[in-house]
């Protein structure tokens, strides 16, 4: 039995609340992390069951803590690994799912918009993967061997030129992953991240969802539960051995 730090769960429809909901599934226990706010001031709104609803569907009991946090505040992944270290006395596994969208062209972009998406995406991130390793080499007897999952996006397959902020970032993601293995390999952890590919979450207005789900050989887009069940494989021992990759698990898109 694993014990994961999930970032990112505030709506059913989410990434993040798939990979909870595997995670739990497969009998591991699962601290969430979310943060609301932020979801209301998109265009895909916060969800209508709100937190607590969507904590009730996870259905995890004993198994599943929380925490709200807004990961713009550079104390706060330290806070939230606390929080999971507090529910259940050690992590052996983090997933990184947050993120902060930002649409913004080179002639739209601002110093403030990068910034924040820097510290969300970036910044955030780094901390909670150091956090993370502090702890788990602290733990006696030492837990599972550790993982490390992150996220990023298909910003190193082709270019994202009305995202700036986010590709920024996604890519900093993406070129951190082999050294961030190599700076845990000796404690154990393998770090590996997942590009998802076009996933339906919600976001996308009809004429996106369909001109996508033409270029997607299956004619539709990838679903939250299949980025979960890739985590999965990540979390599993068969994984043992594969540590330092991006896994572009985007269902053969044809970009």
């Amino acid at each position: 039995m694993r014990t994961a730090l999930v970032t990112g769960v505030s709506r059913t429809a989410g990434i993040g609340f798939a990979i909870a909901r595997r995670l739990l599934r497969d009998g591991h226990r699962v601290f969430a992390h979310s943060w609301s706010h932020y979801d209301a001031t998109e265009p895909w709104g916060a969800d209508p069951r709100g937190i607590d609803g969507v904590l009730a569907e996870l259905s995890g009991g004993e198994a599943l803590g929380h925490l709200e946090a807004d990961f713009s505040d550079p104390a706060a992944p330290e806070r939230v690994v606390e929080a999971a270290v507090d529910r259940f006395g050690s992590l052996d596994t983090l997933i990184a799912n947050h993120a902060r969208s930002s649409v913004a062209t080179l002639d739209e972009v601002t110093a403030t918009e990068l910034d924040l998406t820097w510290a969300v995406n970036v910044r955030a991130t780094l901390l909670l993967v150091r956090a993370f390793a502090r702890q788990y080499r602290e733990t006696n007897p030492r837990p599972l061997p550790g993982r490390v999952v992150l996220f990023t996006s298909g910003q190193h397959l082709s270019p994202m030129a009305r995202e700036i902020p986010y590709a920024a970032t996604k890519g900093a993601l993406h070129q951190l992953t082999w050294t961030l293995s190599d700076a845990l390999a000796d404690d154990g952890i393998t770090v590996n991240t997942v590009n998802p590919g076009p996933t339906d979450t919600g976001w996308a207005d009809e004429e996106l969802t369909a001109s996508v789900a033409e270029r997607l050989p299956r004619g539709r887009w990838n679903t939250p539960e299949e980025a979960a069940a890739v985590v999965s494989l990540l979390l599993s021992e068969d994984a043992a051995t594969i540590t330092a990759n991006v896994v572009d698990a985007e269902g053969g898109f044809r970009r």
